[in-house]
């Protein structure tokens, strides 16, 4: 009789630490995965932050171009290297600018519109499909 109770107790710690257990890599594999993604995420804001700042350096270069050459339009497309990076002006059509830049897939394209003394009307980012 007292065998059997021995038995009994010892199996139910036995299943006592294997549901402990469980609970425990459920609990480190929810973590390290939410971990995971909050990672992917910063860098990913990172990406979109240096994407920004390489179209708004292609408009401050454009706007360049435009105060020392009057008149001066893009139709075709000019790619600027700045730091190892690049850039593109899409377009210069009378005053208003359009660039753009990708780093690491995450797109930015600008559209700047100015006055004829090249002070800015509007700057907004637009939309890339």
């Amino acid at each position: 009789m007292i065998l059997r109770q021995e038995k009994e107790r010892g199996f139910a710690a036995l299943i006592t630490a294997i549901i402990l257990s469980l609970i425990l890599i459920i609990v480190t594999v929810t973590l390290n995965r939410s971990g995971f993604f909050a990672r992917s995420a910063i860098l990913e804001a990172e990406y979109k932050e240096m994407s920004v700042a390489l179209a708004e350096a292609c408009v401050d270069i454009a706007m360049l171009h435009m105060a020392t050459t009057p008149g001066y339009t893009v139709v075709i497309p000019i790619v600027e290297n700045i730091n190892s990076r690049t850039c593109t002006i899409e377009s210069i059509t009378g005053y208003t600018i359009q660039t753009s830049a990708d780093t690491q897939g995450s797109m930015t394209k600008l559209e700047v519109e100015l006055n004829s003394d090249l002070s800015v009307l509007s700057w907004e980012e637009v939309v890339a499909f």
